[in-house]
Formats: structure tokens, C-alpha cells, sequence
């Protein structure tokens, strides 16, 4: 698994679209979507591009995704849009299923341009690693996990990256296991529930106990004959 900063930070859920399978045989990204989250609730800032690949998208490609040269011809290059999307993921928590083949993507492009990678080694959580140590020996890509946590898989008629980062999200939260989006304490609340706790907790009382005098005993003794005497009768 990757290392993660101790450092709180914000999520960002990241897919991308490609040309192909391999950037050894020198395909392209020509989608990408980025949407940011703050423990893992959309903060409804999403970084989304159709990218002009510059190269024949592949007919195997095509029957994935549904996207054809043609349909990108007129949209920006990658050279274009890199700057704002390093700028969106700066500082934030990568979370991407099957994240090798985006990270290796990503830099391909970034190193075309003589534009700082992004490390590999920190801040990225791999959905797909993290699933097949929960099920080994199963098929975890995301359609399959989508059914395996009854998730909607109604609008995915083909692949698509901002739909694709939707379903992630779902996903990674059944994933490690929080139905409900992880709520961070500060420290100020952890004390108030420290001392919430500590009211709750039952108190040590001390009493003194004073012995009366024996004129005392006798005058009190006297009061409940007259006490009797009157309500009986």
C-alpha cells in the first residue's frame, strides 16, 4: 500500500480515459475527472476535461469508452489543461482505482511537457489494491464491486470518467467499511466528549455523619408524641 501524509487533507476521486492500454505503445489520455471531496462528501468542486489526444484512439478504445477522433478533434491538448489540473490535485489525497495505469498515464503526459510528475510513492490510495486484499481471488474491478455493494449501475452504459469518480466514491466507502462519510473531530470536540464522558461516570460522595446530643434525641422523641396524638386523633 502507499504511504499517506499524516497531514489531514482533502480527497480527490480521479479517473481517466485513454487511447489505449499501454504508454508503450504511446497512447494518450483523452478524458479526465477529478472530483474533490472533504471526507469523502463532494465539496462540489470537480475538474473534468475531454483532451484531444493527438493520435488514432483505438478501435478496442472506442468500444470502451465510445469516444472517437472526431468527436475530440476540436477539444484542448493535455499541454493545455496540465497546469490547472496540477493545480486542482496539489496537496490532496489521490484516491483512483487501478491507480498505476492512471499515475503512469499522468506522468507520461507531464514528462512530454517538462512537467513535474506526480510521486507515486505518497497521498494515492489505490481502491483496486485495497479491494483485493479484502477479496482475494475475486473479480474487484468496478462494475463488480458497484454490484457487490448494490450501488446503481443504471448510467454506465460505457465508460465514462466523471461518473466513473461518482461510483468510486460509493465504492470506497463501503470499502473501508463507513456507510456514513467519516466525520473529523478537532481536538476542542474530543475534550468536550472526554468531559461528557467523565459527567456520566459515578461520583465518590463523603458524609459526615453527626451524632445527636442525648437533649436533642429527648426533644425530638417528645415532638413526634405530640405529632401522633394530634393526627390520631
Amino acid at each position: 500500500m502507499l504511504k499517506l501524509s499524516k497531514r489531514i487533507m482533502n480527497e480527490v476521486i480521479l479517473d481517466t480515459e485513454t487511447t489505449g492500454l499501454s504508454i508503450n505503445d504511446d497512447h494518450r489520455i483523452l478524458e479526465i475527472a477529478c472530483i474533490e471531496t472533504k471526507n469523502l462528501v463532494p465539496t462540489k468542486k470537480i475538474f473534468y476535461k475531454l483532451i484531444n489526444p493527438g493520435r488514432k484512439i483505438s478501435e478496442d478504445a472506442i468500444k470502451v469508452h465510445g469516444y472517437t477522433n472526431d468527436k475530440l478533434d476540436k477539444e484542448p491538448m493535455f499541454k493545455d489543461i496540465a497546469t490547472e489540473l496540477k493545480s486542482f490535485i496539489s496537496g490532496k489525497k489521490l484516491i483512483i482505482h487501478n491507480a498505476p495505469f492512471d499515475i503512469s498515464f499522468l506522468n507520461y503526459e507531464l514528462k512530454k511537457i517538462n512537467m513535474k510528475p506526480i510521486d507515486e510513492r505518497k497521498n494515492i490510495i489505490d481502491t483496486l489494491e485495497l479491494a483485493r486484499s479484502k477479496y482475494p481471488g475475486s473479480s474487484n474491478s468496478l462494475d463488480n464491486l458497484c454490484k457487490k455493494f448494490n450501488i446503481d449501475l443504471s448510467k454506465r452504459t460505457k465508460h465514462n470518467a466523471l461518473l466513473d469518480c461518482e461510483l468510486l466514491r460509493k465504492v470506497y466507502i463501503n470499502l473501508i467499511g463507513e456507510k456514513e462519510p467519516t466525520l473529523i473531530f478537532n481536538e476542542s470536540n474530543e475534550n468536550n466528549i472526554k468531559k461528557n464522558k467523565d459527567d456520566n461516570k459515578p461520583k465518590n460522595y463523603f458524609k459526615n455523619i453527626i451524632k445527636p446530643t442525648n437533649q436533642e434525641i429527648n426533644d425530638h422523641m417528645n415532638f413526634l408524641k405530640k405529632e401522633i396524638k394530634k393526627n390520631y386523633f
